[in-house]
């Protein structure tokens, strides 16, 4: 499908609310759920199973540069699927979003997030970035050849974070030892023509990306890179270019919670993507990126806390995208 060029562009407008007020929101959804005692630590890596489960860190960034934070925003975990955006958008930024969207996939899959079934079914095996199957191929799809993939994924992330993220030795030893589901699809993958290199250094690149350090700040300032057409409202530095910033919240907006994506968007109205670190990110387009931190996952692998702090901002905030007014109030 072409787009037409000979309508105007716009984009939807509007800002965070008054810092005070900000402030006061981000308290509020803190204070409100650190103590709520659902969900678990995620079992999939040993190293994951290990984290304090009482951990609980918030923060948004505004397009401006503003950082509001509360609790451990600052405590550093394993990025884990919270990768897979950011690396589509230099899958994007390296075949374009139409080829991406053609050798990738972008639609839902309804299925666990490591589901191979969902390799099977699909055409040519295309899944969407933001499960396994797909965010391998997207990691696949990195440019140059051999190790200088692993040098552009890094560079995209940390340029993404504004500042250089380094490997979790631990989680990495831990993942690269058991990752046996995510061996099945890459091979799998490869039978089906999907991928852009060896299957192995795919698997290697999609672990290491997952095994990246991060914090709750860092997050968010990824998410409100998003939100500011691909530029990072604090270090100033074109990361994106910004008409790929809209292919990439698309698939957030899909599949960034899996299978519990429809119940997100119902509950959020906005495009994220969660990991098995416990961590979420959530964009408002125009506005600016929250993040949060909380290790107690659901069974889709989703941050309880997590999710019930993004429903509480996106509300207290006015970023919910789906929510409208009658114009005519006040008048």
């Amino acid at each position: 499908m072409t787009e037409p060029s000979d309508v105007p562009a716009h984009v939807s407008t509007g800002t965070l609310p008054r810092a005070d007020d900000v402030r006061r929101v981000v308290a509020e959804a803190h204070r409100s759920y650190r103590d709520v005692p659902d969900g678990e630590p995620s079992g999939v890596y040993p190293a994951l199973a290990a984290v304090d489960p009482d951990l609980f860190g918030i923060c948004v960034v505004g397009v401006d540069g503003q950082t509001f934070a509360v609790g451990d925003a600052d405590h550093p975990f394993a990025l884990m699927s919270v990768a897979k955006p950011f690396v589509f958008a230099l899958a994007c930024q390296s075949l374009g979003p139409a080829e991406a969207r053609r050798r990738i996939g972008v639609n839902a899959t309804g299925l666990p997030f490591n589901s191979v079934a969902a390799v099977e079914r699909a055409r040519g095996g295309r899944t969407n970035p933001m499960v396994n199957p797909g965010a391998i191929a997207a990691a696949s799809y990195a440019p140059g050849r051999g190790e200088e993939k692993w040098t552009a994924i890094l560079a995209t992330l940390s340029a993404f974070a504004g500042r250089p993220l380094e490997l979790d030795a631990q989680m990495l030893a831990s993942a690269a030892a058991t990752n046996h589901v995510n061996r099945a699809a890459v091979h799998l993958l490869h039978s089906r023509g999907a991928l852009g290199c060896d299957p192995d250094l795919a698997l290697d690149l999609y672990t290491r990306q997952s095994c990246l350090q991060v914090t709750a700040r860092d997050l968010a300032a990824m998410g409100a890179t998003l939100a500011d057409g691909g530029v990072h409202p604090v270090t100033g530095v074109r990361v994106l270019e910004e008409e790929l910033c809209h292919p990439v919240l698309a698939v957030m907006l899909t599949a960034g919670l899996y299978e519990a994506s429809g119940d997100w968007l119902f509950d959020v109205g906005l495009p994220g993507k969660s990991g098995i670190g416990g961590g979420i990110v959530t964009i408002s387009p125009g506005k600016g990126g929250l993040a949060t931190f909380a290790p107690g996952l659901d069974a889709a692998g989703n941050s309880v806390r997590g999710q019930l702090a993004a429903r509480h901002l996106a509300r207290g905030l006015g970023l919910d995208l789906l929510r409208s007014r009658d114009a005519r109030a006040g008048r």
